[in-house]
């Protein structure tokens, strides 16, 4: 196979050229996610790079050596910065792959076709180039990603506090509203949530519609706080609240828009914790005041606590994920789109997890448990995560999809109760047997 290369690298090179090019103009054709934030130069520039990478890990392939991944890693880093999604990029990976072997398969018949029998054997070598180089650019865009969203999180807990707590300059007030999308006259509120109410929420925007007649119910987080849902400037279906959590409880800035207050207070109801809620102001520069000012009340009914922490324990008669609401919550939750798809796509998916989760996350293991390639087991798991929208980079993510794999797979154990026996003579009672004189109860006395 090294000869081979080495024999065609000139004319190789050139046909490289040309499939970097018809990627790029395909890619900027048929995907807007790169069209709106890539120039085709520079796409087209890391395409080349990326075809001429995986030639040369199948060059070190035929070596003994291992495929040099850092290139891979850089391009998933990158486009993970400039915001492409990662389905794209993977999109991107795998049409590459297809171009290369044709163009390496058109250089070799064009030298001699003699050698085109012994081209076959480095197929398997190529797409397992390949397989390393995508699986290095998602894990680096996946780390990349993750760590950009910790920054904004960062950035917007300091962006409320500064709203929140004053004491900056009027340019700084105004830079932080217009960074969280408020505008500069509008109405305002601030929510304040007690302490020790339940889980806390998320930091960042969340846009929530309010309950009521005609209108379905806010969608919360695993949180149990209202979700986000369309970006900065939406008042659709409610007031806009961005969620700050604190040591001395949750403080929410409330976008109201045109709608009520008391919209606010039917926002909250469901969460069933007592809250507290300013006046409103009109200008972002005037929420600190509100904020420091007396709140009204607002404590709806509480809801039923969850279970106690030591139910978490394997010691426990009844886990928490069994009880029945508990158990239903986390299969629609964080498995619902798994469990929608077809019943042996289904079967596939949580077979995998669950050997996964059982061999302590390593693939390898879990590969030869399944008796397939480890890279089938790499694939299903990343369609789990797209599913699911969790990483299992993520401790956090890794505990709520082992809990609800076991919901579903204990739900799946549970044998039906039996019916209950029919009371003696009703319809289908067993009869009295034959001899048995039937007696009344004596009356007392």
């Amino acid at each position: 196979m090294e000869r081979i290369i080495e024999e065609i690298r000139e004319d190789l090179d050139r046909r490289i050229g040309i499939a970097a090019d018809r990627l790029a103009d395909r890619t900027l054709t048929e995907d807007p996610a790169y069209a709106a934030r890539l120039g085709r130069a520079e796409l087209r520039e890391r395409i080349h790079l990326t075809l001429t990478q995986a030639v040369d890990g199948l060059v070190r392939g035929a070596r003994g050596l291992p495929a040099e991944l850092a290139g891979a890693r850089a391009t998933g880093a990158l486009r993970a910065e400039q915001g492409v999604p990662l389905a794209s990029l993977r999109r991107t990976y795998r049409r590459g792959g297809r171009l290369l072997w044709q163009s390496l398969t058109e250089a070799v018949a064009a030298h001699d076709r003699a050698e085109l029998p012994g081209l076959l054997p480095g197929a398997m070598a190529l797409w397992d180039v390949l397989d390393q180089m995508t699986d290095a650019a998602s894990e680096a865009y996946l780390r990349t990603e993750a760590e950009r969203g910790e920054r904004e999180r960062e950035l917007r807990a300091a962006l409320l506090d500064t709203l929140l707590d004053g004491g900056g300059t009027a340019g700084g007030t105004a830079a932080a509203a217009g960074r969280l999308g408020l505008a500069d006259r509008g109405r305002f509120a601030v929510v304040v949530l007690a302490p020790g109410t339940g889980t806390p929420g998320t930091d960042g925007p969340h846009t929530a519609p309010a309950t009521g007649p005609g209108t379905a119910a806010a969608p919360v987080t695993a949180a149990g706080r209202p979700r986000g849902g369309p970006g900065p400037g939406a008042d659709v279906g409610g007031p806009r609240v961005l969620w700050r959590v604190r040591a001395d409880g949750e403080t929410g800035l409330v976008d109201l828009g045109h709608h009520p207050l008391d919209s606010l207070r039917e926002l909250l109801a469901p969460l069933g914790v007592p809250a507290g809620i300013s006046p409103v102001v009109s200008a972002p520069a005037a929420l600190a005041g509100a904020a420091g000012s007396r709140p009204s009340p607002c404590a709806p009914p509480r809801r039923p606590p969850l279970p106690a922490p030591s139910c978490w324990t394997s010691g426990c008669r009844r886990p928490w994920w069994r009880a029945t609401r508990n158990s239903r919550r986390l299969r629609e939750v964080v498995l619902g789109p798994v469990l929608a798809l077809p019943p042996e796509d289904t079967r596939v998916l949580l077979d995998t997890l669950g050997t996964w989760l059982a061999c302590r996350g390593s693939t390898t293991y879990a590969a030869q448990r399944l008796y397939c390639h480890r890279n089938t087991v790499s694939n299903r798991l990343r369609r789990l995560e797209q599913l699911t929208g969790r990483a299992l980079s993520d401790p956090a993510h890794v505990v709520e999809l082992a809990l609800a794999h076991a919901a579903v797979t204990q739900r799946a154990a549970t044998p039906a109760a039996p019916p209950p026996p029919a009371p003696r003579g009703a319809p289908g009672a067993a009869p009295t047997p034959a001899g048995t004189a039937r007696r009344s109860p004596r009356p007392p006395g």
